[in-house]
């Protein structure tokens, strides 16, 4: 095997680790500690006998598969449970009801799942408990629209925003404020206490914007609305029930969001489980076990990926040119969220198009790989998590009459790699914390 294809392999078997590093499973057995009745979870201690009903409910990607743990843990223990997963994503509960539904765009199954979570919710008494399992794929999943909005509304919004190139913390700002179940507005539905078992895919680990906040305290306002649909050129391009709703907001005849001040969050326990710094330690162990000098850059990144693919690849050139920062052979890790700016008609998602503008950007470097997946499997319209490519992507491609510029002009990236078969496809992969990026030079 010549030194690309190892290196190739190489990137792979990093990645893979870092993701079966970000199990859920793994991460609840490691919080949970139960001994007879008492249930430890971090710094806090649970006498389960003083609750009459124990319930589960859930959304998001990974919600189903952390359903089933917390089934094997608390066993007979549950009265009832109900989690929304994506299609695709169901999960081997027996108590615990699981509702497919659509995802990112909500549909019909959301709606009608989140109004069985929402009666189960109203039935818990001041002395039950809650477990609420939160993870990436919860906004599109856990859905009821305010008054006057209604689902096509709520579909066409969310696909302008995902087009737009917005960040997900200014999507789920929007979301929030046209939902009755985002944005802390769960934590008022419900009197018994709840703990929040959380699985994070935001930059930052920022609470409010996983999922879009159902179970903690929101920090943006209506205003941060308009100035959000204002700057993506999208306030006269959304439905009118929605500006409508924004404008009330503004007006004060709608109430914000829950705030950090309200009394409802003093029942609320929120513990983020996982994250996306988790997985990378572990992509860097198995760098260092391989022989590489390894450095994880951030589990920060975020900006437009085509942006983001220039800055991996002037790292890779100044490793070739000057040595550094990492000495070859050298690995750099990176975690976060990248966005895409949808102008074409395309198939592919912010992985493939980074990479895709990566091996525009290092075409010709000898023993240089970029790698960029999705932990969750799935990235944009895509079967696929993400793509890898090296320094002779580009001459691959032209041999078969593959032109690079056009397929990222036209956000096609899938149908690119798909070509020169340098797609990665996981398949469900139980979670999701976000993306594992990775720059090897042999």
């Amino acid at each position: 095997m010549n030194t690309l294809n190892i290196l190739k392999k190489n990137a792979l078997e990093i990645f893979y680790a870092g993701l079966k590093a970000a199990n859920p499973d793994i991460w609840i057995r490691t919080f949970f500690l139960l001994e007879g009745n008492l249930l430890k979870i971090g710094d806090r201690v649970y006498n389960l006998d003083k609750y009459k009903n124990i319930y589960i409910v859930g959304f998001g990607k990974a919600s189903g598969f952390m359903a089933a743990t917390l089934e094997e843990l608390l066993m007979e223990r549950i009265t009832a449970g109900i989690v929304n997963v994506r299609n695709g994503y169901a999960a081997p509960c027996k108590i615990i009801k699981v509702n497919a539904a659509g995802h990112p765009i909500p549909d019909e199954a959301s709606i009608k799942g989140t109004l069985e979570i929402i009666q189960l919710l109203k039935d818990a008494e001041k002395n039950d408990l809650v477990f609420c399992l939160i993870s990436g794929g919860g906004s599109a999943l856990f859905e009821l629209p305010c008054d006057g909005i209604s689902l096509e509304d709520i579909q066409k919004i969310t696909k302008l925003l995902l087009n737009s190139g917005a960040r997900i913390d200014e999507v789920n700002a929007i979301r929030k404020h046209i939902s009755q179940v985002k944005g802390g507005r769960l934590v008022k539905i419900c009197k018994a206490e709840i703990i929040s078992l959380i699985l994070s895919d935001v930059v930052n680990d920022t609470l409010s914007a996983i999922a879009s906040g159902p179970t903690s305290p929101d920090v943006s306002t209506f205003m941060d609305c308009k100035m959000i649909l204002m700057k993506y050129d999208l306030f006269h391009r959304i439905p009118i029930s929605i500006s409508k709703h924004i404008q009330n907001g503004l007006d004060g005849t709608i109430e914000e969001t829950p705030k950090s001040t309200d009394k409802i969050f003093d029942k609320i326990h929120n513990i983020i489980i996982g994250n996306n710094r988790t997985a990378l330690n572990t992509s860097y162990q198995k760098a260092i076990e391989l022989g590489y000098n390894t450095s994880i850059l951030s589990s920060y990144i975020k900006g437009e990926a085509r942006e983001v693919a220039k800055v991996f690849s002037a790292i890779a050139k100044e490793i070739h040119r000057y040595g550094g920062p990492v000495k070859r052979p050298a690995c750099i890790i990176a975690g976060g969220e990248t966005t895409v700016r949808v102008h074409g008609n395309g198939m592919g998602g912010r992985n493939q198009e980074l990479v895709l503008s990566a091996a525009m950007e290092i075409d010709g470097l000898e023993n240089t790989v970029v790698l960029s997946a999705g932990t969750d499997g799935i990235d944009g319209n895509t079967n696929a998590a993400g793509a890898i490519a090296d320094g002779s992507t580009v001459m691959r491609a032209k041999r078969i009459k593959m032109d690079p510029e056009t397929y990222l002009d036209d956000n096609n990236s899938y149908s690119f790699f798909k070509g020169l078969n340098d797609l990665i496809v996981t398949d469900p992969t139980r979670t999701n914390v976000m993306d594992i990026m990775l720059l090897l030079v042999g």
